[in-house]
């Protein structure tokens, strides 16, 4: 049963600086109800709405959290990063070419006048599909001196513009903005273990592909990319398709992966050139997995892997980075032992496209969401799906597990282990679930001629048939042979469909398609706030 939600809205808690007509829509409220507390929204961080342009087509915005440690020892190669004074100033950015900053924080504003900027970088090229946001020379970007190079931010994309806020400060407005001429920023990845300057990748409809240093850019006053490296410049690897979700590989020393819209993933190593040519067989069947390496050792991309006919529309790595899960629009996750490059097992949505996908900490479980209004959760041990959410009324956009979370009610010294997870859909709503694999209650297989199934607790794999050979795709399993597990929180959190979930140690963030972004504190931490 979905617990009931019936909570009143908190006056006064939201400052302004940071309500919004999406705040004070009806029947939104600013707290939801959980068994171990009440979540409280904080703040909302958005976009200025004067600066997009939507000339590409509008994008669904994506959020990626960031956190810069200290900075870099002198040593760092100066491509990656500059040197940086040790000063608080890190919104002074913000206030100078985004409009005066809101609320009662005070903004110091640092030298250089940026204003008379123009708002988008244009290529004067019809050659050039991206303009000219390659890496621009030190000598002429403007650099703020006072930027710190520490903190925790978030990167969204809305339109066609990459936005960068301070996590940790309440004002509504970005500090940073990059835009992009002739096409529209889609997806994008942080590396918080980076050994050099370049930490962050931005992915791009038109199928190109950049990696910069986040620090840079914040350091940088301008409005276009700073230090940037370029893939898939003007189609050179892949001209045909958008990208559509990127990833670092844990502890690959700089390797990431890129999807597209073709099937395909290509794999790039970001300490040799993007622009390095790179050819690979033809694909000679598009319902099968396939992998091509580059021929030339100095080729970039280095590998492409064809997963499946149609998009890829979301890729995931576990935590270890041994494992790589895709989903796609043929409906199927799929999961791959990455440096065997093999196909371990996948699994069918029972309607259209799978758009999601996410890790246990543990590497134990997968969850999916797409078009068929699910969440399902997918054992590694089983290598089959193994219970299964109802609660979204229509296509979920976004599952996360949340790594933070401890039961209430868990003394540590129990061998069952509890998880939380989130998922967010366009039904504006925010689900939260809680699941302990002992307590699934899973229907037996068989039952009796002419009547129900029975059924019976205990573990989910002890009275399932066996586990499938290594490398099967399977069809979808009978419905009612799928354990149910139903939300304990089900709160309507946006007007507008949603399309990303983040947990942090003290906060949930919810974001909606158009690029508003919701903190709640998680319970006991807006108090001691």
């Amino acid at each position: 049963m979905i617990r009931d939600t019936m909570i009143k809205t908190a006056n006064g808690m939201i400052s302004a600086s940071s309500s919004s007509a999406n705040a004070q829509s009806p029947g939104l409220k600013t707290y939801f109800k959980t068994p171990e507390g009440r979540y409280k929204l904080h703040y909302e961080k958005t976009h200025p709405s004067g600066l997009l342009h939507y000339a590409h087509g509008k994008t669904v915005t994506q959020v990626t959290l960031a956190h810069l440690k200290d900075k870099p020892a002198p040593s760092t190669p100066t491509a990656s990063s500059s040197s940086f004074s040790a000063s608080s100033g890190v919104r002074s950015a913000a206030a100078r070419w985004l409009g005066a900053g809101n609320g009662s924080r005070a903004l110091g504003f640092v030298g250089g006048n940026v204003g008379s900027k123009s708002i988008s970088s244009s290529s004067s090229s019809s050659s050039s599909r991206i303009g000219s946001l390659g890496a621009s020379s030190s000598s002429n970007s403007m650099t703020n001196s006072n930027f710190d190079g520490k903190g925790t931010y978030l990167i969204f994309n809305v339109g066609d513009a990459i936005f960068i806020s301070d996590l940790n400060s309440q004002d509504k407005d970005p500090i940073k903005s990059i835009h992009f001429s002739n096409s529209n920023p889609v997806c994008h990845a942080f590396d918080q273990d980076a050994k050099d300057g370049h930490d962050l990748l931005i992915g791009l409809n038109s199928g190109d592909v950049y990696s910069v240093s986040l620090r840079q850019q914040l350091q940088d006053v301008g409005k276009r990319l700073v230090g940037a490296q370029h893939y898939n410049k003007e189609g050179s690897v892949n001209n045909s398709s958008h990208c559509t979700s990127i990833a670092w590989v844990p502890g690959g020393d700089g390797v990431f992966v890129v999807a597209h819209t073709d099937g395909n993933m290509y794999v790039y190593e970001k300490n040799k050139d993007g622009a390095s040519d790179s050819s690979f067989s033809v694909v000679k069947d598009q319902n099968q997995f396939s992998v091509s390496h580059a021929r030339y050792s100095k080729s970039n991309p280095i590998a492409r892997w064809h997963v499946c006919q149609g998009s890829i529309n979301s890729i995931a790595f576990s935590f270890d980075g041994a494992y790589l899960a895709t989903v796609g629009r043929d409906g199927y996750l799929r999961v791959f032992d990455y440096s065997k490059e093999q196909l371990v097992f996948g699994g069918k949505s029972y309607y259209g496209a799978l758009l999601c996908c996410a890790w246990s900490m543990d590497g134990k479980y997968i969850l999916t969401g797409g078009e068929d209004d699910l969440v399902q959760v997918w054992s590694m041990e089983d290598r089959k799906v193994v219970a299964q959410g109802e609660g979204h009324n229509s296509w979920v956009s976004e599952v996360v597990f949340d790594s933070y979370w401890s039961s209430p009610n868990s003394d540590g010294g129990g061998e069952t282990v509890m998880y939380r997870f989130g998922s967010v859909g366009q039904d504006t709503r925010l689900l939260l679930w809680d699941l302990e694999m002992d307590e699934i209650v899973v229907p037996l297989r068989r039952c009796p001629p002419g009547g129900s199934p029975t059924y019976s607790t205990g573990s989910q794999s002890s009275h399932w048939d066996s586990v499938f050979p290594l490398g099967t795709l399977q069809p979808a399993p009978n419905i009612r042979d799928v354990p149910k597990i139903s939300p304990v929180v089900a709160h309507r959190v946006h007007t507008e469909p949603l399309s990303g979930l983040t947990f942090t140690q003290e906060s949930v963030l919810t974001v909606c398609r158009e690029g508003h972004i919701k903190i709640w504190m998680r319970p006991g931490v807006a108090e001691s706030q």
